[in-house]
């Protein structure tokens, strides 16, 4: 059993493409010594419509890439993900079809912040808990039964504070991108999401910036997170 971040970035800021280039080996260095510290086997590199491999770090890094769908985003990790997308111009069904040509898996991210992802029925091979919004995990997990899909477990870090704070555990022999594919198609994966006390004031912080940045907004009713939940079936 490995544990593995599948949703993290090498970056702390979007935008301004050639200083993001430039930062990123400094960024995955940090963001995989993180990784270990935090006892994880490994870590997903999925930066936003861009793929970059590194060597010579301390934790395993599994490919691949957080696609900017015309529905909002998903994660696609294994051996061989595109290493660009243009955000906005592929569909969430288009984005499927080519992680399962490429012998990636397709996962919906954050399916209930700033997302209809989830609405759209395509051949997905599981759904993310996100580490950002913890609160989500009861509505992420009767979409996962309703759809019939694995769930994992993702921490969404920009900083390498987050790294861990939400992963999955992989049940496989050897940690290969490969095998993590068909772990998570085979539904040999399972969640975990951390909640402790470190890790509850990483995601008060986090909620203060990204208020003062307006990113966030609530529904007016107090609810686990943005979006609507899961409606009960007729």
């Amino acid at each position: 059993m490995f544990a593995i971040d599948l949703h993290a970035h090498t970056r702390f800021f979007h935008g301004h493409e050639r200083a993001a280039e430039l930062f990123d080996p400094l960024g995955v260095r940090l963001l995989t010594l993180a990784a270990r510290y935090r006892e994880l086997d490994g870590v997903a590199l999925t930066n936003h419509d861009y793929y970059r491999p590194f060597g010579g770090l301390p934790v395993e890094t599994i490919p691949g890439i957080e696609i900017s769908t015309t529905k909002g985003h998903v994660l696609v990790v294994g051996p061989d993900p595109p290493t660009s997308t243009e955000p906005g111009t592929l569909t969430p069904h288009e984005v499927v079809e080519m992680a399962h040509e490429r012998g990636c898996a397709a996962i919906v991210a954050h399916p209930y912040r700033n997302s209809t992802v989830r609405e759209v029925g395509a051949d997905f091979d599981a759904i993310e808990v996100n580490g950002k919004h913890p609160r989500t995990e009861e509505w992420v997990r009767t979409l996962a039964e309703r759809n019939g899909l694995p769930l994992v477990g993702g921490s969404d870090a920009h900083y390498p504070v987050e790294v861990g704070r939400a992963y999955t555990r992989v049940d496989a022999d050897v940690l290969t991108p490969g095998n993590v594919v068909e772990a998570i198609r085979d539904g040999r994966v399972e969640p975990a999401v951390r909640r402790g006390t470190f890790d509850q004031g990483v995601r008060r912080l986090y909620r203060r910036i990204h208020e003062g940045k307006d990113n966030l907004h609530r529904p007016k009713e107090e609810s686990p997170g943005v979006g609507e939940p899961p409606q009960p079936e007729d």
